[in-house]
């Protein structure tokens, strides 16, 4: 008995760490956030004004347009991503094992390079003068030169392209190991049953990725819904609010107009918001997925 006690009081000890680092980083903030929502937040003698700031949020016309430019960014982003991120998996895998990690490494640098590196190539990329590579390329089919980050017509869909390239590495590496991880009587069968290779792609393959698919889905939806970066760094969020996320409304709401407490109630909102389509996602993708 005093042993079990011994070594239950050495679980205590161990979890310690971890769960006084999730209190002080993560639930704090947490109820910080959900506090600060409800007041006129100062540095000193902040005012409580209740729901305020929630009501100036919902009618705030430039919230719903960033929530509206969030979805089409995520709803464009994800799928394509997925998509492409699992024919370039079906085509690495009949490769050696060294090929395979060659074309992982390949593919993975950009999700460990620095974002605002990143940004400063895709700019390069995006410059409207003809000395820009896309323009460049665009030129020799007699295409004339595009403002890709200055116009409404095109912004958006440049950050959806930079996103679904710049994060194919991840999505390959997870997707590839689900591959190897089907057991190769599968295919056996299907080859004796005279399946197509496209034919084991969908009764064989797809089903058996599947929870992977789900699980890039709804995490790519959330980093979709979060994203910022991107669009502070490549637009600030323009032209004309075109590529206004929810994210960089916070942020300029907080460090730009210094309404804390309106940001904080924004943030909350969009957590609730990713909560919900987070697990509409899950009950209406995962009905047939076993883990």
């Amino acid at each position: 008995m005093k042993k079990l006690r011994k070594e239950a009081k050495w679980g205590y000890i161990f979890i310690l760490v971890p769960m006084g680092t999730f209190i002080v980083f993560t639930l704090y903030p947490i109820i910080s956030a959900a506090v600060i929502s409800f007041q006129r937040y100062k540095p000193i003698g902040s005012e409580w004004i209740g729901l305020e700031n929630y009501i100036h949020t919902f009618k705030n016309n430039l919230f719903y347009k960033a929530l509206k430019n969030t979805v089409v960014y995520s709803v464009a982003t994800v799928p394509l991503s997925m998509l492409i991120s699992f024919l370039i998996s079906i085509m690495i895998i009949p490769f050696r094992k060294r090929i395979q990690s060659a074309f992982k490494a390949a593919y993975y640098l950009p999700a460990i390079a620095s974002g605002v590196a990143l940004s400063f190539v895709w700019k390069w990329i995006y410059d409207p003068l003809p000395s820009g590579l896309l323009n460049s390329v665009l030129r020799v089919f007699g295409i004339s030169n595009q403002n890709w980050l200055g116009s409404k017509k095109t912004a958006m869909l440049s950050l959806v392209i930079m996103a679904v390239f710049a994060g194919l590495g991840q999505n390959i590496i997870i997707y590839i190991a689900a591959l190897l991880g089907i057991d190769s009587t599968f295919y056996e069968a299907a080859d004796i049953d005279g399946a197509t290779f496209f034919q084991k792609i969908r009764y064989v393959v797809w089903p058996m990725v599947k929870p992977t698919s789900v699980f890039l889905a709804i995490t790519g939806v959330i980093n979709g819904f979060q994203s910022f970066q991107n669009a502070y760094l490549m637009t600030g969020g323009g032209p004309d609010n075109a590529t206004t996320m929810a994210g960089l409304l916070i942020f300029n709401r907080a460090f730009s107009y210094f309404e804390y407490g309106e940001a904080c109630a924004q943030a909350l909102i969009l957590a609730a918001i990713i909560a919900v389509f987070a697990m509409i996602q899950f009950k209406v993708s995962s009905n047939d997925v076993e883990y």
